[in-house]
């Protein structure tokens, strides 16, 4: 264990999440996403995971370490439901609740479709995979940077 470190972190997504640059993406998908074949094909090259828990929760864990891009304007991103683009299903929610809580406040995530998703996610850095079974558990999250004054 470490320190300030959120336990549900394990070494590899840890070295991921360290060895991103600025502008590389990083997806959080669910169960249901054909995550392994997509991660074949990512910059990292191998699916990681983190069993268990739900979208929500990984990406609080994420983004506990993780700063989301200020250069962009939607540095995060959710797949859209195919037929219905304009709602946010409860997982989604969920989401955006724990990215407003660690940019502390509003930060909208924008949405992409289905299959634009998959193309995206094949050019990120990484996919983790979480243990979420509710369907539209997919998102994408550009890395920020730290400014030379932070913590």
């Amino acid at each position: 264990m470490l320190k300030s470190i959120d336990p549900m972190l394990n070494a590899d997504v840890l070295y991921a999440l360290r060895a991103m640059g600025h502008d590389d993406d990083l997806v959080i998908c669910d169960t249901n996403f054909p995550a392994d074949a997509v991660a074949r094909q990512s910059v990292l090259g191998r699916l990681l995971r983190i069993d268990n828990v739900t979208a929500g929760r990984a990406a609080r864990a994420i983004l506990s370490v993780l700063p989301l891009d200020s250069f962009v304007d939607k540095p995060a991103l959710r797949m859209q439901i195919v037929g219905e683009p304009d709602e946010v299903p409860p997982v989604q929610i969920e989401v955006q609740r724990e990215i407003d809580a660690a940019q502390g406040g509003p930060l909208p995530m924008g949405s992409i479709e289905r299959f634009a998703f998959y193309e995206l996610a094949k050019k990120s850095y990484c996919v983790i995979q979480t243990g979420e079974r509710r369907f539209y558990g997919c998102f994408v999250f550009k890395k920020g940077v730290i400014g030379p004054d932070a913590a």
